[in-house]
């Protein structure tokens, strides 16, 4: 059993944990952040010099978030979603497989220089209401967001804010991540999309019923300056990562252009644009940051550390993705991270990488592997298309152990 002082970390982070489900208002959800940091330093689990230095590791990773969610902001109120979505409906023709084809391209795009959360939250409705415009079932293209919101994520470092964590230690630059990440998500993609066709068979083969009373839709003509600053910011990322600059600069730089260029349109104001930067959900990951570096410290970092290889073997590397992703569904893939990459971390980069594969493409295994995933629920029941809790798990519980076999057997030919 654990000492009674590490019992008050693991406390506060099942109500972090229960927070982030509840999902509610960014007071509420900073105030328990702010709460639960000054009950773990209490416990003297932590020093305050452990926790200033937690902050600081964690403070570039966040000011990307804010950034990144106000540049997907202003590309979703410049219609950029919509076009993006527009042009595969219209390239589908009519026909569900070739729809499901566009939407995951497009899913994974998004997710890959957007962020997971933007495919989620942003391209999903756009997806559900392209599908839904054609008389096609919603269900394969929501499906495929969701899919390619956990499992694309593994291309580049700023696509999941595990990878961002995860960098320090793994002495790669931004292309570096890339290329070593590439054939890794080449193969993933085809398990995914192989999962999909069939599991979605019966609905991809049905003739297309327009729904009653369904809106007609209108032509979006793609939104010329959020798609160049997107296309530049992901050039200043690679072209800037071997000099030592933070991502946050560059995506700093690129939401401060967009936000102006917004607000001059009318598209957006200064407070849309503070509040599509989620200060409070920032403040929320410093304190989770807080309570995981004193379970790191204590018997839990042990425990962890016990079921850890030593070495990057096959074997090795398939264990520490099933490790990482274990982790990420008891604790969510974040928190995860904190947790088990600064274990591996001595072993080197092939290790990292593996524990990302869990983290990363592991999470989509349940609703509680990564806040998206329950972002994404949440997504559709706005729309009225609230999805079946079995069906989730069913589809999950078939692509992510066929996924993560893939992705770590190729991780292991190329490293």
């Amino acid at each position: 059993m654990p000492p009674l002082a590490d019992l008050v970390p693991i406390a506060a982070l099942l109500v972090l944990l229960a927070t982030a489900y509840r999902h509610p208002s960014g007071r509420v959800e900073a105030l328990i952040a702010v709460a639960m940091s000054a009950v773990t330093l209490a416990s003297g689990t932590l020093s305050l010099d452990e926790a200033w230095a937690t902050v600081c590791y964690l403070g570039p990773v966040v000011a990307f978030l804010a950034t990144i969610l106000v540049v997907a902001d202003v590309c979703a109120r410049a219609g950029l979603f919509r076009a993006a979505a527009q042009v595969v409906r219209d390239g589908s023709r009519g026909r569900s497989v070739r729809l499901l084809g566009g939407v995951f391209v497009l899913a994974a795009a998004v997710t890959a220089v957007l962020s997971l959360d933007a495919t989620v939250v942003l391209l999903t409705p756009v997806v559900v209401g392209a599908a839904a415009g054609l008389g096609t079932s919603t269900r394969p293209g929501a499906y495929a967001c969701l899919r390619m919101a956990n499992s694309a994520s593994l291309l580049l470092p700023v696509s999941n804010l595990t990878n961002l964590l995860a960098m320090p230690h793994l002495g790669l630059t931004f292309g570096g991540f890339a290329l070593v990440m590439a054939p890794v998500l080449a193969a993933v993609l085809v398990v995914e999309y192989a999962v999909l066709r069939i599991a979605f068979r019966r609905d991809l083969a049905a003739r297309p019923a327009p729904h009653e009373g369904s809106a007609p839709s209108h032509d979006v003509a793609l939104p010329r300056v959020p798609l160049v600053v997107v296309a530049l910011m992901l050039v200043g990322f690679a072209a800037l990562s071997p000099l030592g600059v933070e991502p946050f600069w560059v995506s700093g730089v690129a939401a401060v252009v967009l936000a102006l260029w917004a607000r001059r349109s009318g598209l957006q104001t200064v407070r849309d644009a503070v509040h599509a930067a989620h200060p409070s959900f920032a403040l929320f990951v410093l304190g989770l940051g807080v309570v995981v570096a004193a379970l790191s410290s204590g018997f839990l970092g042990d425990r962890v550390a016990d079921l850890l290889p030593d070495s990057t073997s096959y074997g090795a590397l398939l264990v520490i993705a099933v490790v990482a992703t274990v982790l990420a569904n008891l604790l969510t893939n974040l928190s995860a991270t904190l947790l088990v990459v600064p274990l591996l971390a001595p072993l080197g980069a092939p290790a990292v990488l593996a524990a990302l594969l869990g983290l990363n493409i592991g999470s989509g295994l349940t609703y509680t592997g990564s806040l998206a995933n329950l972002l994404w629920r949440r997504a559709l029941v706005r729309l009225g298309e609230p999805p079946s809790l079995g069906e989730f798990h069913r589809l999950s519980l078939v692509a992510t152990p066929l996924t993560l076999v893939a992705a770590v057997s190729m991780l292991a030919l190329v490293t």
